[in-house]
């Protein structure tokens, strides 16, 4: 599976971006697609996730994006996207995104955790720079 995230840039506070991220080799009726994101001298946290499988689709969101970050996915396209609105300087960070496959969203609502490291995500794109200046 290969990821490429794109759409990163430098923002101001109360601005918006769409990041996007196209997904290689993956079959588009079973999947997770999660943003992660990483700040400077902090640890990759998780931020949302979309995904389909058998038992249906669904997304999750992470509290602190909950009313101002939205997931979508265009399956014909296989890409994800990440629509971010009324940014400000603590969600300056490179966000990641990573497949995993489509059960695991399930675990996540489940657990209500979104996290790097629980292993589920195997397959990681190389990261785009989101800056929001104050």
């Amino acid at each position: 599976v290969q990821l490429q995230a794109s759409g990163g840039g430098l923002v101001q506070a109360g601005e918006s971006l769409r990041l996007s991220c196209t997904v290689g080799g993956l079959t588009f009726d079973d999947y997770t697609i999660g943003w992660f994101r990483q700040a400077p001298g902090k640890v990759r946290e998780g931020v949302a996730c979309i995904g389909t499988s058998a038992r249906g689709s669904s997304t999750y969101y992470v509290d602190f994006v909950k009313g101002r970050f939205s997931i979508s996915a265009d399956n014909a396209k296989n890409t994800v996207f990440l629509q971010m609105n009324n940014l400000s300087p603590e969600d300056t960070a490179v966000y990641y995104c990573a497949a995993a496959d489509g059960p695991t969203l399930w675990r996540v609502i489940a657990g209500n955790l979104l996290s790097p490291m629980s292993g589920d995500f195997g397959s990681w794109g190389q990261g785009t720079l989101v800056t929001v200046s104050s």
